[in-house]
């Protein structure tokens, strides 16, 4: 077991390493389908994972849009990479609050018109380290799940028309996956809707998230097959996921020049306040497969998990 520890942590070094020097490669002229009037909007991004993101994508040259829940605390971060030469600008929001959204679309289209480029990165998590509690299970899912959802159906009307597509990224967990070596779930009727792609839709996905929360509410979740560890947090990623590939199959039937790519991908196990500072890998290195799935240069890329640069199984 300590053998296969060993040689997963050195694969996952080597990857990193690659992925380091990947970033130092600057993209070619005819890679870069933005300039500087391309917009980009990450949210939950004062800090960790999500405020690497919007410095990366400003490095790249982009307009970034930092936002924060905790309108002091954000503005405190942007004006950082403000100082630093990066063109960042900042809006509070908070994915939760209806009125918070609407403030802000008002704002993108007063200010910007338009965006081009979405990251969700605001989410939650209450269990640190062994503990798993479902206490703040509905928390967790309305943050995670249903505000992700929220500030999306929000701002696809704002996304702007181009041949190059706008995109949207979600971020996520390997601890939602459906099947491979992360995933702890056991309930196999819910593995069997989710998997089922073609069938799949947004209501699936609100079905199992509310089978779940009903179960928390009885105490019955242990037996319900969920997985035993981060419960909460890797329900509310699974169904991120799946509701991921049902917004590309509905963004891939607009029409050409109205096009919008929804990928979603795990940073890993990062060293931020989510995971109690415990992580293994950097908030640089967490931030990286974001930022380039939302710069690809190859736009048909959509409905599709990733982490690392690679593509993974849901």
């Amino acid at each position: 077991m300590v053998g296969s520890k060993e040689k997963s942590k050195e694969k996952r070094d080597k990857r990193l390493q690659e992925i380091s020097l990947l970033r130092t490669i600057p993209y070619s002229d005819h890679q870069r389908w933005w300039t500087s009037e391309t917009v980009a909007v990450v949210t939950g991004a004062n800090r960790g994972i999500g405020f690497e993101m919007v410095r990366q994508l400003a490095g790249h040259g982009l307009t970034v849009i930092l936002t924060s829940r905790d309108e002091n605390v954000g503005v405190e971060a942007a004006k950082i990479l403000q100082e630093g030469g990066f063109n960042v600008d900042f809006h509070r929001l908070d994915i939760l609050d209806s009125c918070s959204i609407q403030d802000f679309c008002k704002w993108i289209k007063e200010k910007y018109g338009f965006i081009d480029v979405l990251i969700n990165n605001a989410g939650v998590n209450y269990n640190i380290g062994t503990n798993n509690s479902v206490e703040f299970s509905h928390m967790v899912i309305s943050t995670n799940y249903y505000g992700t959802k929220n500030i999306i159906n929000a701002m696809v009307p704002l996304m702007r028309h181009a041949s190059s597509g706008a995109r949207i990224v979600n971020v996520t967990s390997r601890l939602g996956r459906l099947k491979g070596r992360h995933s702890k779930l056991e309930n196999e009727a819910v593995r069997a809707k989710l998997m089922d792609v073609e069938s799949l839709t947004e209501e699936t996905v609100d079905k199992t998230v509310s089978e779940f929360l009903i179960q928390v509410e009885e105490g019955t979740w242990e037996s319900g097959g969920w997985p035993h560890s981060f419960t909460d947090y890797s329900v509310s990623k699974m169904a991120v996921n799946a509701y991921t590939r049902v917004l590309a199959k509905e963004l891939s039937e607009r029409a050409e020049g109205k096009k919008i790519y929804a990928n979603c991908f795990c940073p890993g196990w990062v060293k931020t306040a989510m995971t109690g500072y415990a992580g293994n890998i950097s908030a640089e290195d967490g931030a990286d497969t974001g930022v380039w799935l939302a710069l690809l240069p190859d736009q048909a890329i959509t409905g599709k998990f990733f982490a690392e640069r690679r593509e993974i199984n849901f």
